[in-house]
């Protein structure tokens, strides 16, 4: 049998779980909040984007969170191509320990703005909350080895900021990715990894699907 020559990842972040006027928190695995109007809107701009950008994907797989089965499925209405939606645990989000559902001002006194930072930039995980990097970048690990021996094509998954920033590790080279590149997606951005030649590369990262007209 011929293997396929390229395995194309399409990972996204859930669309606004809080609208403009309202205080975010720590939105983590405890906490199960759904989308809201410019979440789906940024869902749907995910859809038109992939379909254009011909990523048609094979299977899709999201958390067990409403958030990113949402952004799925409103996804997929765009592309005009039903399919099941597979939850999977290793893509809920992360727990934010003792900051889980708190405000960010509220989170900044506890742990100090550096820590946060470190966060952000480097993917250091601040001290209270329930996370084990080394953990995500195995599942992602092993996932993407299922994709291979399965020789999928296009692949889609909706999944949260926490997990999705560690994806690229995939690629083997995650602390040089961090120092180049803001790891955090934002909310209904989307990062392209693809395998070929037994490697995978980051194609594209944090591209934020636009508004047309």
């Amino acid at each position: 049998m011929v293997k396929k020559s390229m395995t194309t990842l399409i990972i996204a972040r859930h669309g606004n779980t809080f609208t403009a006027g309202q205080t975010p928190t720590r939105v983590g695995a405890r906490t199960d909040l759904p989308l809201v109007d410019s979440g789906i809107e940024q869902a749907q701009r995910l859809g038109k984007w992939m379909k254009e950008n011909g990523y048609i994907p094979e299977i899709t797989y999201c958390s067990e969170l409403k958030r990113t089965k949402q952004t799925a499925e409103i996804a997929l209405q765009q592309i005009g191509y039903v399919q099941p939606i597979f939850p999977l645990a290793i893509f809920n989000e992360i727990d934010y320990g003792v900051d889980e559902n708190q405000t960010e001002d509220k989170v900044v006194a506890r742990i100090g703005a550096a820590a946060i930072r470190d966060w952000d930039e480097e993917a250091i995980v601040p001290k209270g909350w329930d996370f084990d990097p080394e953990v995500c970048k195995t599942n992602w690990q092993n996932f993407a080895s299922h994709l291979i021996e399965d020789e999928q094509d296009t692949i889609f998954v909706v999944t949260s900021n926490g997990i999705a920033r560690f994806a690229p590790a995939l690629a083997g080279n995650f602390e040089e990715f961090a120092n180049n590149n803001k790891i955090k997606l934002s909310t209904g951005a989307v990062g392209i990894l693809q395998y070929a030649n037994n490697q995978w590369t980051v194609k594209d990262w944090n591209v934020k699907p636009q508004r047309h007209g």
